[in-house]
């Protein structure tokens, strides 16, 4: 069984090549696992991730070795379902299959077949231009039995300081809580962004408040840490920005509604 040998002997598939597998990719080798083979729908992102690590690499899921003791999915949620039926079926019933995302539940390698499968998700956003500390990631599994349980959290203590269980109900409200944390919040960063530009003034400037924001939420609960007009029922500062975005009705429409939703929940 995988969860009984050392990590250097524990064999890991990636199949994708995208921002979360370059990261979990960087990470298993420093964790002392053999990452035996990387594909990815083509090969020019297959040979980028692999061929600085001496890793084989594919772009055929043909062509995916079948003796390996892991496979991770590291695919767009929509394509889970077909690489699964693809894969599963072609390597021996002792593999363990994972995958990493937020919403897709682990019924999708039951689906096709799989007896030992889980879920491996890291709730953190990677970009290809910035290196991730991986042990500071939080990492939620999930496993098909508690044997096969064991075997995930082995891994992803290798790889993390912080290992919790949520099953997919749970995963997907985190999810969601994600997407309001991270990518929300840096849509609002662009939309200031484009504020500023329209008068020649550096985004730079935003960037003491940003990093104070994000901070504070460290030490305070986000109630507490509210600050600004809405929550101060300022009626006359909101409306002067209101009348500053008569013309941008989607800005528009986006103050009006966040700031009702602060001054609802202060």
């Amino acid at each position: 069984m995988v969860e009984n040998r050392a990590q250097a002997d524990v064999s890991v598939v990636l199949l994708g090549a995208g921002r979360v597998a370059t990261h979990l990719a960087l990470a298993l080798v420093r964790a002392g696992y053999r990452v035996v083979q990387v594909w990815s729908r083509t090969e020019t992102s297959a040979r980028r991730l692999a061929a600085p690590l001496g890793i084989a690499f594919t772009d055929s899921l043909d062509a995916v070795v079948t003796d390996a003791d892991i496979y991770i999915a590291c695919v767009a949620d929509g394509a889970l379902l077909e690489m699964a039926a693809a894969i599963v079926g072609r390597v021996g019933e002792s593999a363990l299959f994972l995958h990493t995302a937020g919403s897709v539940p682990m019924d999708v390698w039951r689906q096709a077949g799989a007896s030992r499968c889980g879920i491996l998700y890291p709730l953190q956003t990677f970009s290809m231009e910035r290196a991730v500390n991986m042990r500071e990631v939080s990492l939620f599994v999930e496993a098909s039995d508690e044997e096969t349980m064991a075997g995930i959290e082995r891994l992803a203590h290798g790889l993390s300081d912080r290992v919790f269980r949520a099953d997919s109900k749970r995963r997907a409200r985190l999810h969601i809580a994600a997407v309001f944390a991270c990518n929300f919040a840096n849509a609002m960063y662009g939309a200031a962004h484009r504020l500023l530009a329209e008068d020649g003034i550096p985004f730079e400037v935003l960037l003491p408040l940003i990093d104070e924001t994000a901070s504070k939420v460290h030490v305070l609960a986000p109630r507490d840490a509210q600050t600004g007009p809405a929550v101060r029922g300022d009626v006359a500062v909101m409306k002067s920005h209101m009348d500053a975005l008569v013309g941008d009705e989607e800005l528009h429409s986006i103050y009006a509604l966040v700031s009702n939703y602060i001054n609802r929940n202060r």
